[in-house]
């Protein structure tokens, strides 16, 4: 284990903590007027769930936290890259000021929908698979933290959708009938972003250690290789 108290018993108001942490922070996430800040929110309520992996310390749990922390990495670094888009554009980090940017950028509004499915975890997504670890890992520790983990699921996708929304569909804003156009080193760095997603889907086992998760399931059905 990564972590040898003296007791089991000392890490669970922790892990309570981290799942708790998640649904708080998705709550401020549905509050927040300020783009980048609700990206960042966002973040620490998936740090959430990798807290509470780590702590549980079980084969599932710490390969889920190590692909959960890789493929957030990506997808939060390009939401932070596509909001600099929109702020170099309107000088403003407010989603209501930003609005309808799918009018006069209707390319960038694909990076948008793609990071947005990417960070609520649509399959068949590598994300998915890290808060599938996850969240099963959590589940055998307790059987009542699917509630939490549910919960904050539920409400990563209703702000992922509401950032979507805010920043892309409406009635583009007077102030901002002149707008530059995208630049190809912007969807280049999309493209960055998302080719390294595309090859862990493809190639999972890159990031999931040295044990596959059918490795393991076949150890915990007796069916592995005799020593």
């Amino acid at each position: 284990p990564m972590l040898n108290p003296l007791t089991s018993n000392m890490y669970y108001p922790f892990i309570i903590l981290a799942t708790w942490g998640i649904i708080m922070t998705s709550t401020i996430c549905l509050r927040q007027a300020d783009l980048k800040s609700l990206i960042a929110y966002s973040s620490v309520s998936h740090m959430g769930l990798v807290t509470a992996a780590s702590l549980i310390q079980t084969q599932w749990s710490v390969t889920g936290a190590i692909v959960l922390m890789v493929a957030h990495g990506l997808t939060s670094s390009m939401l932070f890259c596509l909001a600099n888009t929109n702020y170099e554009r309107t000088h403003s980090r407010t989603m209501l000021l930003a609005r309808g940017l799918q009018l006069v950028l209707p390319l960038m509004t694909t990076w948008w929908l793609a990071a947005n499915l990417m960070n609520m975890a649509l399959p068949p997504t590598i994300n998915l698979t890290g808060e599938l670890l996850i969240m099963t890992s959590t589940f055998n520790w307790s059987n009542t933290t699917i509630l939490l983990t549910g919960a904050g699921t539920l409400l990563t996708a209703t702000y992922s959708l509401y950032v979507l929304l805010m920043t892309q569909r409406g009635k583009l804003p007077t102030h901002m009938s002149q707008i530059e156009p995208t630049h190809t080193r912007e969807h280049l760095l999309m493209a960055l972003h998302t080719l390294p997603m595309l090859l862990l889907l493809l190639k999972p086992q890159l990031i999931m250690g040295p044990f596959s998760c059918q490795h393991s399931l076949m150890k915990t059905l007796g069916c592995g290789p005799k020593n």
